[in-house]
């Protein structure tokens, strides 16, 4: 996979005529629900402020700027990758393949792909990976924004679902109330088996499993 473009503003001023579209993903800690990825090719006619990391913003400021990025921007997508992509995948594979899939959907076509990381999904169009590029680029900090957001929304989805694992407080991440509520209740058809706390929990009492 093509490796991490070197950090310096000369990065971030070589681009005209490009149609850029910056893109990330939200959801690779969880043990549970799917991972999101976004894709956004923003207006330079209709600029966005407050953009940046989606984790340095509360719940309010995202939800927000989600409604705002997906009215200016020129376009936009969110794509996914279920539990099960996850499992036979693994984790990283499957964050490319929802960022592959994110990029595909938008409904202008980009010249280029801005990444944040420091890897790059097989695409059909050039693609730079940008570390930290979530808090530098403003494309990709809307696309941080929208995969979060999108994230968050299908995790009280499933939170309606299986109320007693408490998604809509930890959604899905690896926090204590999360690990017991497993303990309790077995592992769900959404947690990802091959997350090594789930893992451990199905070794261990085969009869957890929902």
């Amino acid at each position: 996979m093509p490796k991490a473009a070197p950090q310096t503003l000369a990065l971030f001023d070589d681009y005209t005529g490009e149609i850029i579209c910056g893109v990330d993903e939200a959801g690779r800690g969880p043990l549970a629900g799917p991972v999101f990825a976004a894709a956004v090719i923003l207006d330079p006619a209709r600029p966005v402020k407050g953009l940046r990391d989606s984790k340095k913003l509360t719940e309010a400021a995202r939800d927000s700027l989600a409604l705002e990025i997906k009215a200016s921007a020129l376009a936009w997508a969110v794509a996914s990758c279920n539990e099960q992509e996850i499992d036979e995948l693994n984790i990283l594979h499957a964050s490319m393949l929802a960022m592959r899939r994110a990029v595909e959907a938008l409904s202008t076509l980009p010249t280029l792909a801005l990444i944040d990381g420091n890897r790059c999904p097989v695409m059909s169009i050039r693609s730079e990976a940008i570390v930290k590029g979530d808090d530098k680029v403003p494309a990709i900090s809307a696309a941080s924004i929208l995969a979060k957001t999108a994230r968050d929304a299908a995790l009280m989805v499933l939170h309606d679902t299986y109320p007693h694992y408490g998604f809509d407080r930890h959604k899905g991440y690896p926090t204590p109330l999360h690990l017991e509520m497993l303990r309790l209740h077995g592992v769900s058809p959404v947690h990802r088996r091959s997350y090594a706390p789930v893992k451990a929990l199905l070794t261990a009492q085969p009869g957890l499993a929902a």
